[in-house]
């Protein structure tokens, strides 16, 4: 008998933590549809045209806006072009990414329109290894050719 008791708490654990994580992703996925609807509302675009510019059909975006829908990456990456946004902020909040710390050239990158998804992420990249390579203190060409140069020695 005891070893039934046992058995039908584990149960319970298990299913109370699916249940959690359900309500986890269906808030997530509210989340996420809730941004796109004020983003698409903010840019005084109707659904018609984001879903026509995003390449999904009127019925699939208005169930992701909805939370009835949980969109891929990809959808994603379709839907921060149609509202000219980064990718990024859009697989922040739907949980696919972590935030990254936000500085004036991360948001300078994230907002130039005359760029491409991909010109900001390699962009990105460079000032990311930039950034690395001074928290470990480790030098630059450029600076070493800088101190070589003020110092006179020449090698």
């Amino acid at each position: 008998m005891a070893s039934e008791e046992k058995e039908g708490d584990d149960t319970t654990v298990v299913s109370a933590a699916g249940d959690l994580a359900a309500r986890v992703v269906s808030t997530a996925t509210q989340d996420i549809g809730s941004f796109i609807r004020a983003q698409r509302e903010s840019a005084q675009v109707s659904l018609r045209q984001l879903a026509l510019s995003a390449g999904v059909s009127n019925p699939y975006l208005s169930q992701i806006e909805r939370g009835l829908r949980k969109p891929s990456a990809e959808v994603l990456s379709q839907i921060a072009k149609g509202l000219r946004v980064s990718s990024e902020v859009l697989y922040v909040q739907a949980g696919l990414l972590e935030e990254r710390p936000h500085s004036p050239i991360i948001d300078a990158v994230h907002g130039d329109d005359s760029i491409t998804e991909r010109q900001k992420q390699v962009l990105l990249e460079i000032y990311y290894s930039f950034r690395r390579e001074n928290e470990t203190g480790t030098p630059t060409l450029r600076s070493e050719i800088n101190h070589e140069t003020t110092s006179g020695v020449h090698t």
